[in-house]
């Protein structure tokens, strides 16, 4: 993986989004990184019933460019004492999804942070999270901020969520860089939705339990592959569990006391994920703790 340099966080000057900065000034603190924050401001035409003329619309949001780029400027000044990091600050006007993977993309951003939910609930709810929509648009992992804790701390329990599809090398290498104090553990669920196809064709439960055994094993081994050899340190860990992914990896780290969890998106030509919704997203979703997500 290449060195995160450059973390951008958006931010509408909400409670959520005000942790989600806090959280992503002590990341680029922790790694060297500088720290790009953005906000978007949404045009009038966007809205349902807007009628204003387009010259209306264009003063107003220009007008809230301009007061909006105090507000930005102020916070940069006040982490820049705070962190003692680099700090860039910048307003677009658009979709906030859009424009913040363009900006990301523009900086060549290794991460990029959101909170779970910002000032405009109603409308998230109806369309669709911004955090959400990062998940599809952005090149680079999408940190979910979620942990409401008043004083942002260092993570220290880590689980990273592991499978076997390309690229899942990346998830515990990214929770260590992440996260360089925590104990990470490399969860690996074992999805038990191809145990109940097989029993409905009528394999019998004695075959069941011969391939659930070997399969368990096989998993182990590929496990040990994965983190043979990383530079992952020595507060690591690995468990193998039995269940539905998405749920089984939010109820796991519920149990571990986790903070984060990290984990890949599948490959983007799954059927069941168009049709179903990917584990990521749904733990994305349904996690109590924060979500980092590898697009």
């Amino acid at each position: 993986m290449q060195p995160i340099t450059h973390v951008v966080v958006g931010t509408d000057f909400s409670a959520e989004a005000d942790m989600a900065v806090q959280r992503a000034a002590l990341i680029s603190k922790q790694l060297g990184a500088e720290l790009h924050l953005i906000h978007v401001v949404y045009p009038l035409d966007l809205y349902v019933g807007s009628e204003l003329s387009f010259d209306f619309q264009m003063h107003y949001q220009r007008a809230q460019q301009e007061s909006v780029k105090t507000q930005i400027e102020t916070l940069a000044c006040k982490l820049q004492e705070q962190f003692n990091i680099p700090i860039h600050s910048t307003t677009r006007i658009g979709r906030a999804h859009s424009e913040i993977s363009s900006y990301a993309s523009s900086v060549m951003a290794g991460l990029i942070v959101a909170g779970a939910q910002g000032e405009h609930s109603l409308l998230e709810k109806l369309l669709g999270s911004t955090s959400s929509r990062l998940l599809s648009t952005a090149k680079c992992p999408v940190l979910i901020v979620k942990n409401k804790d008043a004083k942002v701390r260092s993570y220290q329990q880590v689980i990273a969520a592991v499978n076997f599809s390309s690229g899942a090398a990346d998830v515990p290498i990214l929770a260590r860089t992440i996260a360089p104090e925590a104990h990470i553990e490399a969860l690996l669920i074992f999805d038990t939705n191809q145990e109940v196809h097989m029993y409905k064709a009528g394999m019998n439960e004695i075959l069941l339990e011969q391939y659930r055994t070997k399969a368990l094993i096989e998993a182990d081994k590929k496990l040990d592959v994965l983190l043979t050899g990383r530079a992952l340190g020595e507060r690591v860990s690995r468990k193998i569990l039995t269940g539905y992914p998405p749920e089984s990896i939010c109820q796991h780290a519920i149990a571990q006391h986790a903070d984060l969890i990290v984990i890949g998106k599948r490959e983007k030509n799954s059927m069941e994920d168009w049709l179903l919704g990917s584990v990521s997203k749904g733990v994305a979703y349904a996690a109590k703790c924060d979500v980092l997500v590898i697009t």
